[in-house]
């Protein structure tokens, strides 16, 4: 699978992560934010994540 993993900061901040599928579905995204970006990288991981 060669979904697309972004990491981003949200309106207040916080780092959140998107899981992209190729044909442009979102299959995936952190259901809260991070304070460090360490830290979301981390869920995604829990999430399937390989990167």
């Amino acid at each position: 699978m060669n979904d697309k993993w972004d990491f981003y900061k949200d309106n207040s901040d916080s780092w959140r992560w998107r899981r992209t599928a190729p044909n442009g579905n979102i299959v995936g995204a952190s259901s809260q934010g991070y304070s460090n970006r360490s830290d979301c990288v981390e869920n995604a991981r829990r999430n399937g994540y390989t990167g």
